[in-house]
Order: structure tokens, then sequence, then C-alpha cells
């Protein structure tokens, strides 16, 4: 159990310094692999280590799906970290279950543009931001002021994966005249020399849309950078990439929501749905 505990920390490490993780996921696999090493039933035999599940599930059945998902995938995931550090492990009733697919729930522009109106300086740079680039609330909080450039700007990703993001004009604009009322730092957004926390940035922002009667996280805004692009026929492979995407796969989530605007394309595009002197489609 101690030897786990120890592995565990070195594995949240490895987390966050090399694959780049954020705060909230490193937390969500402290929890979970804190959990297993308290309820499943984990034997040493010489030098195997074998991690039996049932008690962990039987602990966590009451929770939802997606969170009994998450629990297990954190587990899976620790499981390979120490194999691949030379341990022998196996791990029994670790078995998926089925999660219900949900849409992602994008905030309309008109919302957005209603809470850009009043917020003060700080949060309307940040929702703009978000919303203008596709930003991660991770990526937003860990942005250095030298990696925004009048056009593009450097981002830093998931599994510290960098990509290039365009920067409209008047975003620049609004960085520029921040850093000119708020002071230039290492990082765009800072307080006293010190860099914001995300879950700063994420309570200052959820709470200009609260002050409008809505309830809006920061992924949202992402969510409504992708569908504002697809539904205006940006190319999806393109998306992606603005995105930050491993794979299109995740992408292709969000050309679900533009169903109506498929039927569309299809009524204009369809030889037999133009219009003819007898009849239209």
């Amino acid at each position: 159990m101690i030897a786990l505990h120890h592995k565990k920390e070195a594995f949240l490490k490895h987390c966050e310094g090399f694959k780049g993780y954020s705060s909230l996921t490193i937390s969500s696999y402290d929890e979970s692999i804190t959990q297993m090493i308290q309820y499943a039933d984990i034997e040493s035999i010489g030098e195997e280590i074998h991690i039996n599940l049932i008690p962990l599930r039987l602990k966590i059945s009451v929770l939802k799906a997606k969170t009994i998902a998450r629990k297990l995938s954190a587990v899976r995931s620790f499981v390979k970290y120490l194999r691949d550090q030379g341990m022998t492990v196996f791990l029994k009733a670790d078995e998926s279950i089925k999660v219900p697919k949900t849409l992602p729930k994008p905030v309309s522009h008109d919302h957005i543009l209603s809470a850009l109106s009043q917020a003060p300086m700080m949060e309307r740079l940040a929702i703009l931001m978000l919303y203008t680039m596709g930003l991660r609330i991770s990526e937003l909080a860990m942005l250095r002021t030298a990696a925004v450039g009048e056009q593009w700007c450097r981002v830093m990703g998931k599994g510290s994966k960098e990509r290039d993001v365009p920067v409209l004009a008047y975003v620049y604009e609004a960085i520029n005249q921040y850093k000119a009322q708020m002071g230039e730092g290492e990082f765009l957004f800072e307080s006293n020399g010190v860099k914001l926390s995300e879950n700063s940035l994420r309570y200052s922002i959820m709470k200009v849309f609260k002050e409008v009667g809505l309830h809006v996280t920061p992924h949202q805004l992402r969510h409504a950078y992708a569908t504002e692009l697809l539904n205006n026929n940006a190319r999806i492979a393109d998306v992606s990439e603005l995105l930050g995407h491993s794979s299109m796969a995740t992408t292709q989530i969000y050309t679900k929501l533009g169903n109506a605007l498929k039927m569309d394309h299809y009524l204009k595009s369809h030889p037999l749905c133009h219009k003819t002197e007898d009849k239209e489609c």
C-alpha cells in the first residue's frame, strides 16, 4: 500500500510535468487512485501486484456512469504507468461501462455578447480569447505574454503540444489595452506579479455570466467557438487543428449539432432538389 502511495505521487508528477495535464485532471486522478488504493483488494505475490477492483466498484456503484467510467480510466492510466516502470501488475474487474454520449452545450452568440457588454476589462478579455481562439481554461491561464502576436498566438496544449491559433485584430487591440492598464508580466493574466490560477479565471468568467442570468463555463465558450466555425462551413480538419484535438473523431461530435445546417446544404446541393421549370424539391 505504502509503495503504491509513493508510486501515485510519482505518477501525478509525471502527468503534470511530462504530459501537461491540467490541475483539475491531476486532482481527479489523485482522488480516483487514492480511492482505488483504499478500497480495492490489492495483494503482493512475489514481484507481482494483483489488484481486484470489485470492492472499489461496489463502493462507487451509486455514482453516475460517467463518473465511474472516469475513475476507472484514471486507475487504468495509473496501472499502465506502473507497467511502463517495469512493474508486473494484474488488474481484475476493470471492464468498461457504457456511458450515454452527450453533445456539447455551446452558449449562444447573443448571450456571449450580452456578457461582454458589461464585463470588466480582465473578464472581457478572457471571454473574448476563449470564444475567438477556442482555448481551454488551462491554456488561457498558462498563456505567456510573449506568445501572443499581432496575428497568431502560440498555445501550449495538452501533452505539451504547441499549436498556433489566429488572433483577431480587435482582440489583439483589447490585449494591448489590457496590458497598458494592468502592466505586462510573464503571463498574460497575473495579479501582483503572480499568474492567475485556472480556478480564479474560471470563477471570474462564470461570475460575469451569472450577472446576466446564465450558468456558463469557460469550456462552453470553447464549444461555442467550434460550433460557430463548423456551422459556417469551416473545414473540420482545420477546426480540429485549431482546437488541439489529437484525433479528428473528437471534433466530429460538434458536427452533430448542425443537423439543420446539413439538411439545408443537402437541399441546395442535390440535383433532384434544384428548382426546375416544372417543380422544386
